[in-house]
C-alpha cells in the first residue's frame, strides 16, 4: 500500500475517487449522472484551488483519499497568521475501512497544514468518523471538528 500527496499529474485518479466518494456518501446508483458543472469545478479545483489531497494507492488503484482545503482570515491573537484549513471528503473504500488508512490519510493532511502554517483545522463528521478525529486531537465544538496547533 502506498499513500502520498496526489499531484495535477494524478488528475485521472482525483476525479474517479471523488465521484466514487460522492457516489458512495450521497448513496446514488451507479449508473446515476453527476452534472457536468460539479465534474468541471471538481477538475478545476484540484488543478487550480489551494488544497491538498492525499491519495492510499493498492496495485495502482485508488482505495483511499483525503483533502484539506485552506482558507485565509484576517489574523487574530490566537491565529497570528489568519491560515486555517478545512479536512473534508476522507473516504476508504468499504473493503479496506478499519485497517488505519484513513488516520495515515489525515495524520499526513494535519502535518502538510502545520508545515503551511495552518493555525486551526476544522471538519465536519459524519458519526462513524467521529471517533478517528478524536483520536487524532480533534475537539467538538458544538458547530463542527477542530484540532488547534499548540
Amino acid at each position: 500500500m502506498e499513500y502520498r500527496i496526489a499531484t495535477k499529474e494524478d488528475i485521472g485518479l482525483l476525479m474517479t475517487s471523488r465521484l466514487e466518494m460522492l457516489r458512495v456518501v450521497n448513496d446514488m446508483d451507479q449508473d446515476e449522472d453527476f452534472s457536468e458543472e460539479l465534474i468541471a469545478c471538481s477538475r478545476d479545483y484540484f488543478l487550480n484551488g489551494d488544497q491538498t489531497t492525499v491519495l492510499a494507492l493498492e496495485n495502482g488503484g485508488v482505495i483511499g483519499c483525503a483533502s484539506i482545503s485552506y482558507i485565509v482570515i484576517m489574523p487574530t491573537f490566537s491565529h497570528p497568521t489568519g491560515k486555517r484549513a478545512h479536512l473534508m471528503n476522507v473516504y476508504t473504500r468499504k473493503e479496506y475501512q478499519g485497517r488505519g488508512i484513513a488516520f495515515q490519510m489525515v495524520s499526513m493532511l494535519i502535518e502538510e497544514a502545520w508545515s503551511r502554517g495552518v493555525t486551526e483545522i476544522s471538519l465536519d463528521s459524519t458519526k462513524a468518523g467521529h471517533r478517528l478525529y478524536e483520536k487524532l486531537g480533534f475537539e467538538d465544538s458544538g458547530e463542527c471538528m477542530v484540532l488547534v496547533k499548540k
